[in-house]
């Protein structure tokens, strides 16, 4: 072999291993999904696992700190570490409200008789006083309390929403669900690979600190709002040649059998 075949040759096996790197690095080879795992009873109150991320973790850089609509991504506001379980979805954290306060007058035992001696010369004189009852009563009043006081923080403004991240056909886009154990609240409007096939919500936090903090946790959540099955399928039908996202789109098909042999 001339010494020009094996400089041909040398180069010919220096450009394929650049390509492998390179289609490697773009993330353009095979890449398995997680697991498949049978999507939970939709209902208003779940128990789901919990994860962390935040916009500096090197699989979101290149989106900085946006979320897949678009939008940004926000940290919720501060845990009350009590949750006020409500009956339905009120979002708008305005409505007045009256709590009824049963309040007793003090109460005051009824005078005893008594008597009251006087001396008058030889005489003596005696008044005794009746017996006076005094009848308590019960009151119910209603006290007002400024709008939205428990769902409100010090500066009187409703509690940031977070960001979240998952599975758009368990979870759809724009649905709003409360942590029990913190009372924060969280909208989905992020998904990603992990999340696909998974009953996971990742929720987003500010800084690398604090999602290391939050690490992996199994919560109870009250989904306050569903977002809308259609709307995430309509969004998500263009992106369809990612592998994460076509199981999404197969499962709010209905096509779920499809979903889960996807690999």
């Amino acid at each position: 072999m001339t010494y020009a075949q094996r400089r041909n040759l040398a180069l010919a096996v220096l450009a394929a291993f650049i390509a492998i790197v390179f289609l490697s690095a773009c993330g353009t080879t095979e890449r398995a999904l997680p697991p498949y795992e049978r999507p939970l009873t939709k209902t208003d109150f779940q128990n789901v696992r919990t994860t962390a991320y935040t916009h500096t973790e090197s699989d979101h850089r290149e989106y900085s700190n946006h979320n897949a609509l678009g939008g940004e991504l926000h940290a919720a506001g501060p845990a009350i570490h009590r949750a006020e379980v409500v009956a339905r979805a009120t979002l708008a954290y305005e409505a007045p409200r009256a709590i009824p306060v049963d309040e007793t007058v003090s109460y005051s035992p009824p005078l005893q008789p008594f008597s009251m001696e006087e001396t008058s010369g030889s005489r003596r004189i005696t008044r005794t006083t009746k017996g006076v009852t005094r009848t308590t009563h019960s009151v119910r009043r209603a006290v007002a309390v400024s709008p939205g006081r428990r769902s409100r923080g010090e500066s009187g403004r409703p509690p940031q929403i977070g960001s979240a991240a998952a599975d758009w056909s368990r979870w759809p886009a724009g649905t709003v669900l409360r942590l029990l154990s913190t009372g924060q609240n969280y909208r989905v409007e992020d998904y990603g690979w992990a999340l696909s096939g998974r009953n996971t919500i990742d929720l987003y936090m500010a800084n690398q600190r604090e999602m290391n903090s939050w690490g992996a946790r199994q919560e109870t959540i009250q989904v306050l709002k569903w977002g809308d099955p259609q709307e995430s399928l309509r969004f998500l039908q263009s992106h369809q040649n990612y592998k994460h996202i076509k199981r999404m789109v197969l499962e709010l098909e209905g096509r779920q059998e499809e979903a889960a042999a996807l690999r």
